[in-house]
């Protein structure tokens, strides 16, 4: 399978912290992404500690499962792996969310590599580039624009 790599970023009028406090949370993505059920960290674990594995689930199905495998709140990120495929067949899933200083506010970062046929990317890129990371991050830009109002 070929690697691919998918990106999406957005720029927030807020302090990288104030940004972080709100995505920071491995098992709160569900808090402040409107797309997403909510999830629970398996095992009672620590979702700062690399190694915990959160579950989404819809009408108590697992859809999801994902496992920390790292984080560095002092630089605002942490990475993470799909353990359980979705609907598409793809491999080896690593995704990064990422909040960096910038000139205006915040820049929040999430990106992705992945192995796949070449033929998915498009898919790939509808299902989780828009469907999962830019409404994530809409959502941000509408929540910090009106946290400045």
């Amino acid at each position: 399978m070929t690697p691919h790599s998918i990106e999406r970023s957005t720029v927030l009028p807020a302090a990288p912290d104030e940004v972080w406090a709100a995505v920071g949370d491995f098992g709160g993505l569900a808090d402040w992404h409107p797309h997403l059920p909510p999830s629970t960290v398996e095992d009672g674990a620590d979702p700062e500690l690399p190694g915990a594995v959160r579950v989404f689930t819809v009408d108590g199905e697992i859809v999801a499962r994902e496992r920390l495998l790292d984080r560095d709140a002092d630089a605002r990120w942490y990475r993470y792996t799909l353990l359980d495929p979705l609907v598409l067949p793809f491999g080896d899933y690593v995704a990064t969310l990422a909040v960096r200083p910038h000139a205006d506010g915040a820049e929040v970062h999430w990106s992705a590599v992945y192995h796949g046929p070449d033929e998915l990317v498009p898919r790939v890129e509808s299902l989780i580039g828009d469907g999962t990371y830019a409404t994530g991050l809409q959502a941000l830009r509408t929540r910090f624009a009106r946290a400045r109002d």
